[in-house]
């Protein structure tokens, strides 16, 4: 687990590091988590379930936003699917699609001005995105 855990966030570190020559271009930057691995992949479920939890989003999915502007949306197409849209901040564009069986996906979204569509065709897939707008 640990092994996972460590995978993980090198992985985090490098999307940040190559993200960033296009950040100061259009005004944002995004981290993507991709698990590769079985146990990468049930810690982000965990950690997405556990959200989910705190903030009182129901099984299958919800769209938490804390500002002006903002448009988020969930289509699930099966069973089983989890999917997560934070916003906070002002003018957001956040939406994400499931087609397929037991599908886990959080968008999280922060400052201003961030777009971002996922899209989860198939089954078991599992992932992330933080974006930072400003």
């Amino acid at each position: 687990m640990k092994t996972a855990i460590a995978k993980t966030l090198t992985a985090a570190t490098i999307a940040t590091f190559v993200s960033i020559g296009s950040a100061f271009a259009g005004g944002s930057i995004s981290i993507n988590v991709a698990p590769t691995d079985a146990d990468q992949a049930t810690a982000v479920r965990a950690g997405l379930a556990m959200y989910s939890v705190f903030n009182g989003i129901k099984q299958g999915g919800g769209i938490k936003q804390n500002g002006f502007g903002n448009v988020a949306g969930v289509l699930q197409n099966g069973f089983g699917n989890n999917a997560v849209v934070h916003q906070e901040g002002n003018g957001h564009n956040g939406t994400i699609q499931q087609n397929g069986n037991n599908n886990s996906y959080g968008l999280f979204q922060f400052g201003e001005g961030t777009d971002a569509h996922i899209a989860q065709n198939g089954n078991g897939q599992t992932g992330a995105t933080f974006q930072f707008g400003w």
